[in-house]
């Protein structure tokens, strides 16, 4: 990927700054990247995609606000960009709880970029994906990918804000199908080099190996092992559901009226950092703020939500930078939590569970009450029974039914190592392993 630059940025912003508004936020952002597919044991697709995107915040008449999104940065593109943002304000109701552009600021340093990452080759890639195939056995089938990606973000604002970052991020997913059974891995990072394919593709052969003809397993409440990828899932719903200013303020949260309070397990912090060295995050969001860490359970109790900048000034607050892309309707939100890990091994956990389950990974999952955080979905890709300390077989999937909060308020331990997954926008959750007792599970299935 050959980067625009900041000044070419800048060169698009001075037309989207111009004049008749009374402030204007210009965000935009230019991405590329390279994506291989592979299934049946062979690759079968191989994609490249570059975007730009801009998006321009045009305010009249105090506090009437206009939002318009273009894919060019060409003069006559971001002029009629601008107009079209200034028309929308025109004719939108004004909003008192408007609380202006962000000025100037200095962010936290961070090392997002990878030139190797930014530059790999559909040839780099298909390496990675026969590394992966040398770990296949002939009668279980490979399939996943690997994906590369470079991205810069620019943010200008007519109060004299200028934020601008570049990152690197790659990706591989592997999945190994047997007759009756399956297995999953998948890692993401900053740099592909810090992806080990063929270790993934082991972990799901084995799981897909152990998961063969997998036996009825009743529905009910079990102590479950959960992998770090279905912890991910429980973080990333209460993300949506509790974690943000906005659901705190109008009572939806499971967190209004809990701060101070103990409402997980003592083994259990949260936090949102997205300039942790392991994070996927930017050092500012998409209003300009600079990112913050903020702690969300502190060894089970509530202690705070994130914050952008309308909802800081409704509670007298200040932004902890977690402002999405405007225009936002849902608040802000943590695009990078990450849950402690503790001191035990995924083996350990295993152990010490006379009779349980293991979850690899939930998918189809939902919500069933949003203030009492009950979600829904099916196990995939390895399920098995814990009997005696060890697991013992693969049983088919079950959908599970279940608060998620009371979850980690039922946690018995957790594992000593994180993994990410990836499924928002500039971020990703980090969690480890846990060990969950009376998870429920509402029925079976049939494979």
């Amino acid at each position: 990927m050959t980067l625009l630059g900041q000044d070419r940025f800048e060169d698009a912003a001075r037309i989207a700054l111009g004049d008749g508004v009374d402030a204007a936020l210009v965000l935009a952002f230019h991405s590329a990247g390279g994506l291989t597919r592979f299934a049946s044991s062979q690759i079968h697709q191989n994609t490249w995609r570059e975007t730009v995107a801009i998006s321009v915040m045009a305010v009249v008449d105090g506090n009437r606000v206009g939002v318009a999104a273009g894919s060019s940065l060409e003069p006559d593109a971001v002029r009629s960009t601008l107009q079209a943002a200034k028309a929308i304000a025109a004719v939108t109701p004004a909003n008192p709880d408007f609380p202006g552009l962000a000025g100037p600021a200095s962010y936290p340093a961070a090392n997002l970029w990878d030139d190797a990452t930014a530059e790999t080759t559909p040839a780099e890639r298909a390496d990675g994906v026969a590394r992966a195939l040398e770990e296949f056995p002939s009668n279980i089938d490979a399939a996943g990918y690997i994906e590369t990606t470079a991205n810069e973000v620019f943010i200008a604002g007519s109060t004299g804000l200028r934020a601008y970052a570049t990152s690197t991020q790659a990706g591989c997913s592997v999945m190994a199908i047997a007759q009756n059974s399956s297995g999953f891995a998948e890692s993401v990072e900053r740099k592909l080099g810090a992806l080990d394919v063929p270790v993934l593709a082991e972990r799901a052969v084995k799981k897909a190996e152990l998961g063969r003809d997998p036996a009825d397993v009743e529905p009910g409440a079990y102590t479950v092992i959960l992998e770090p990828a279905a912890t991910s899932t429980l973080l990333q719903f209460l993300a949506f559901l509790g974690f943000g200013g906005k659901a705190f303020l109008e009572g939806r949260s499971f967190m209004t009226g809990k701060i101070g309070e103990k409402i997980m397990e003592q083994k259990i912090t949260i936090v949102d950092d997205p300039i942790a060295s392991d994070a996927l995050g930017l050092p500012f969001d998409f209003e300009g703020t600079p990112s913050s860490r903020v702690v969300l359970i502190d060894k089970g109790v509530a202690k705070d939500v994130v914050w952008d900048r309308t909802t800081a000034k409704k509670a007298g607050r200040e932004s902890t930078g977690h402002g999405l892309p405007p225009p936002n309707t849902m608040g802000p939100l943590p695009l990078n939590l990450r849950m402690e890990p503790g001191d035990q091994s995924l083996e350990q956990l295993v152990a010490s569970t006379d009779r349980g389950l293991l979850v690899t990974r939930f998918h189809y999952s939902n919500v069933v009450s949003e203030k009492e955080t009950v979600l829904t979905g099916m196990t995939r890709d390895g399920t098995f029974a814990i009997e005696d300390g060890k697991l013992a077989r693969g049983v088919k999937n079950l959908r599970f039914t279940q608060n998620a909060v009371e979850a980690l308020s039922n946690v018995e331990g957790v594992g000593d190592t994180t993994e990410t997954s990836t499924e928002l926008f500039f971020g990703g959750s980090r969690a480890p392993a846990i060990k969950v007792r009376d998870f429920k599970f509402s029925s079976a299935t049939t494979h």
